[in-house]
């Protein structure tokens, strides 16, 4: 089984660094003027805005043509993405370019004239968002 971003196959070994950081329920706090903690939940769950880091971690090569084609729709902006996982869940997905590159690419091992063939360790930064609305069909 493999992770595919739209239709680019990634190596199912990415790690998904950040998956228990999410908090599903969000949560305000203030003080009332005599001092005490006002809490409010919202109990429903957030359904986007969670962060999806897939990392290479040492444990997964990325040829430098799928790389390529990361960079071409990186480039692309507000490109709703459809990701699926090695374990079938899927989300839709914008790159998140919020606090550092969405996209990250190291060699494995150094050399001067890379091929496509040539192998990287890479970093994903991903969003979830909305599904990007069906084209509309003519009449």
């Amino acid at each position: 089984m493999y992770i595919t971003l739209d239709d680019v196959q990634l190596d199912d070994q990415l790690q998904w660094v950040n998956e228990f950081e999410h908090d599903a329920v969000a949560q305000t706090q203030e003080r009332s003027i005599t001092g005490k903690l006002l809490l409010q939940y919202a109990a429903a769950p957030l359904l986007h805005g969670r962060e999806i880091d897939l990392r290479s971690n040492g444990g997964a090569w990325t040829p430098l043509s799928v790389v390529r084609q990361l960079e071409a729709m990186r480039d692309e902006p507000g490109r709703v993405m459809l990701l699926t996982l090695a374990d079938d869940r899927q989300f839709h997905v914008i790159f998140n370019r919020t606090s550092g590159p969405p996209l990250t690419a190291e060699p494995v091992f150094r050399e001067a004239y890379p091929t496509a063939d040539s192998l990287y360790h890479i970093n994903l930064r991903l969003l979830t968002v909305a599904a990007a609305p069906e084209p509309a069909q003519a009449s």
